[in-house]
């Protein structure tokens, strides 16, 4: 006790700066670097730490939008979720460090960058660019649906904007839009494709009716001999197919000889309509989708689809705007690659050839139960196959990503105007496969037809997958 008090009783009579020099290496030690928690570094959140709930809950709004959408049948559609998925996938991919932004990949495309440091919010983002790319491509629905669209945009804007300081927010919001309207501005250099949804069937093209060696070609069908739709689509930008890939295979010779390979084909087709069993229309009628307002069209199928499979597992973040980005640049680019086929060769439809050639009063089995036209066949000539196209390309894409598994499709289920009872396939190519070749019980394509566009599915869907998405 004594040595204390005489401590204390030292450094109180020691003047001031002396205790300072006595202080001093007290002072030193206690600022130690070696000793002081380490300052951590600033490390954003990555995209694939989010769920999908962004991406999925746009696509499935889509997928209603999409059904009363006036202009957007295919290949429109198609076009439109190649450049909505481009805009998701941009605003996301600075959150992805082992993905490459597509700007050095599209000749012409301008993303805007990230503030360098700054701390982005990838979900925020990705919600401000497919809000802002539905309301540029949508201008021309009904009010229903452009309050749906900010409906949704609102409850991300209400679910974000109270998790993060307003900075953070303001600048994750303002990204995305400016991404969106980037490659919004991208599509408008595509004169062939951005906004034709405006004019689907213009009133300047006469298709020829008879080809260089007498060969009857594509006339408007009966029963409602609508005028040809998108006839100029083979020249809309692609994104991966190449000039000499839009080119289809010549199809098999005309002919009205009975020995023919074409004749053959024309009946196989009357043959099936004719003689159609109850699991011949049930396939035929869930995969139609060719009927507006009815159903989405053929394109938006394939992203229901996937829709369902990226709500079974789960995906995350990256995946999923990946999945959609992908998915949309090949449906985009087997549309360009059918229509402009189908334009270079004028195949007349089944119901043309046959009616003339084998039995006057014969018809399709697709039918409008909206206006009740009974017999139909879509607007434009017959090779190849639209739908078989989008089903080879879709099919591709969804085995890239999810393998080769079982799969219900139940996009269909609950509907009473047709047989609405899902459908199980061993494998995303059995379900192209069908997609494809339902069109031939339906009545409106030859067998050719879905060989050749299966083909160009697959092509469009390769091409797509090699383009440098990973570093």
């Amino acid at each position: 006790m004594n040595m204390i008090r005489k401590s204390t009783t030292l450094l109180a009579a020691l003047p001031l700066t002396a205790f300072l020099l006595a202080a001093l290496p007290l002072l030193f030690f206690s600022c130690n670097p070696d000793k002081d928690p380490p300052i951590k570094e600033f490390q954003p959140v990555p995209t694939k730490q989010y769920s999908n709930e962004v991406p999925l809950r746009w696509y499935t709004l889509f997928q209603e939008i999409d059904r009363y959408s006036p202009g957007y049948r295919p290949p429109a559609a198609a076009r439109m979720l190649a450049y909505v998925g481009l805009a998701g996938y941009e605003a996301a991919v600075n959150g992805m460090p082992e993905y490459n932004s597509m700007a050095g990949t599209f000749q012409g495309l301008e993303v805007p960058a990230i503030e360098e440091g700054a701390d982005y919010h990838w979900p925020t983002a990705v919600n401000a660019a497919y809000n802002q790319m539905f309301l540029n491509f949508y201008p021309h629905v009904e009010k229903e649906y452009l309050n749906k669209i900010n409906t949704l945009n609102q409850y991300f804007e209400d679910k974000y904007s109270s998790t993060m300081d307003a900075d953070r927010y303001e600048r994750s919001k303002a990204f995305g839009e400016a991404v969106a309207q980037a490659v919004y501005d991208w599509s408008k250099t595509d004169e062939a494709g951005h906004e034709a949804y405006k004019t689907p069937r213009p009133t300047n093209y006469n298709p020829p009716a008879t080809g260089s060696n007498g060969e009857k070609l594509w006339q408007p069908t009966y029963p409602d001999y609508s005028r040809a739709l998108f006839p100029y689509w083979g020249q809309v930008r692609t994104f991966a197919m190449q000039p000499t890939d839009i080119v289809s295979q010549p199809p098999i010779a005309w002919s009205e000889d009975p020995n023919s390979q074409f004749y053959a084909q024309a009946n196989e087709i009357r043959l099936w309509v004719d003689n159609a069993t109850d699991e011949d229309k049930w396939i035929a009628e869930f995969w139609s989708d060719d009927i507006f307002e009815l159903t989405f069209e053929p394109a938006a199928r394939l992203i229901a689809i996937a829709n369902q499979l990226n709500k079974a597992d789960g995906l995350k973040m990256d995946v999923a705007v990946t999945l959609y980005a992908q998915m949309g640049m090949a449906l985009s680019d087997v549309g360009v690659a059918v229509w402009n086929s189908k334009y270079i060769y004028n195949v007349e439809r089944p119901v043309q050839y046959i009616r003339r050639v084998m039995d006057p009063n014969w018809k399709t089995i697709l039918n409008n139960p909206i206006n009740n036209v009974q017999g139909m066949t879509p607007e434009f000539p017959a090779y190849p196959s639209g739908h078989s196209g989008f089903g080879g390309a879709g099919a591709s894409i969804l085995d890239h990503f999810f393998g080769s598994r079982s799969f219900t499709d139940y996009c269909h289920n609950g509907r009473t105007e047709f047989v609405s009872t899902p459908r199980t396939f061993t494998s995303f190519t059995q379900l192209g496969e069908e997609d494809a070749y339902s069109r031939l019980p339906l009545g409106v394509h030859y067998r050719m037809d879905c060989d050749e566009g299966l083909r160009l599915g697959y092509l469009s869907a390769l091409r797509v997958i090699d383009l440098p998405w990973k570093k």
